[in-house]
C-alpha cells in the first residue's frame, strides 16, 4: 500500500506544465459525473451539498467542473487522496442509487434538447461512462510515465 503522502504527491504529477495532473483528472471526472447525474436526476450536486470544495481545500466556483480549464487553472487543483476518494465514493453512491431503478424505457427520455438530435438519458449515461474511462486511462498513463522517469 502506498503511504498517503506519496499518494498526494502522485496526484500532483503532470507530464509538463501544460498537461493535466493525475489529481485534476480524477477530480474532473468526478465533478462531471456529479454534475451530469444531478442534472438528469433533477437533484443537487454532491459537490455543493457535501461542501466538497472546502473539504478538498479548493476555492473554485461551485459550478466549476474543470471543463475548459487552462494549464494554470489545472495547476490550482491540488487535492489530497483521502478527501478526493471520499468525494468520489459519495458521487458513486448517488449515481448507483439513481441508475438502479431505471428501466429500458427510461433510457429513451430526452434529457438535453440543446443538441441536434436531442440527447437521451441512455446517451448521457454512456457519455459519463466514456468520459470516466478516458480520464482514468489518462491518469494511469501519466502515472506509468512518471514512475519510469
Amino acid at each position: 500500500m502506498v503511504p498517503p503522502a506519496e499518494l498526494d504527491e502522485e496526484l500532483a504529477g503532470r507530464l509538463d506544465s501544460e498537461a493535466n495532473s493525475i489529481g485534476w483528472l480524477l477530480w474532473h471526472l468526478t465533478r462531471i459525473q456529479d454534475d451530469h447525474i444531478a442534472a438528469v436526476a433533477g437533484t443537487g450536486q454532491v459537490w455543493i451539498s457535501g461542501g466538497w470544495a472546502a473539504r478538498l481545500g479548493l476555492t473554485l466556483d461551485p459550478a466549476d467542473t474543470g471543463f475548459g480549464h487552462t494549464p494554470s487553472q489545472v495547476a490550482e487543483v491540488i487535492v489530497d487522496a483521502e478527501p478526493l476518494r471520499e468525494y468520489y465514493d459519495a458521487v458513486h453512491a448517488v449515481t448507483l442509487a439513481y441508475v438502479a431503478p431505471l428501466t429500458d424505457a427510461d433510457l429513451d427520455r430526452i434529457v438535453d434538447e440543446r443538441w441536434d438530435p436531442p440527447v437521451t438519458l441512455g446517451v448521457r449515461l454512456v457519455s459519463i461512462i466514456v468520459d470516466d474511462v478516458q480520464h482514468v486511462g489518462q491518469a494511469a498513463i501519466i502515472r506509468g510515465i512518471l514512475e519510469r522517469r
